[in-house]
């Protein structure tokens, strides 16, 4: 079975809007891919939830334990997000990330 066209087109650059800031790559670059660009919608939200978890590190890291403990909860579901985008854009699949995936979809750009 033969992928679509846009998706083989658009799927290195949809794996590369996964990495930290570089979803502006394709974002830029590949606005005319539909598969590149709506994983590039993904990899900013991903990257926004980077930035808020990064701020909540900062302000929670200090308290003993707890600190420590909601640190580390938050990097791993960043982890879980990250892979799971990457694995749905190395298979082809237009799925949003779970929890803040929706909200990316409604973006128009």
């Amino acid at each position: 079975m033969a992928k679509d066209k846009v998706v083989e087109e658009g799927m290195v650059w949809a794996i590369i809007g996964y990495i930290w800031i570089l979803f502006l790559v394709p974002l830029l670059a590949k606005k005319d891919n539909k598969f590149a660009l709506y994983h590039a919608k993904q990899g900013m939200m991903l990257f926004i939830v980077w930035v808020v978890f990064f701020v909540a590190t900062l302000i929670v890291g200090w308290v003993p334990i707890i600190g420590l403990l909601l640190s580390a909860l938050m990097w791993i579901v960043l982890l879980v997000l990250f892979v799971i985008g990457i694995i749905n854009a190395a298979t082809g699949k237009y799925a949003p990330l779970p929890v803040v995936g929706k909200t990316a979809e409604k973006w128009k750009i």
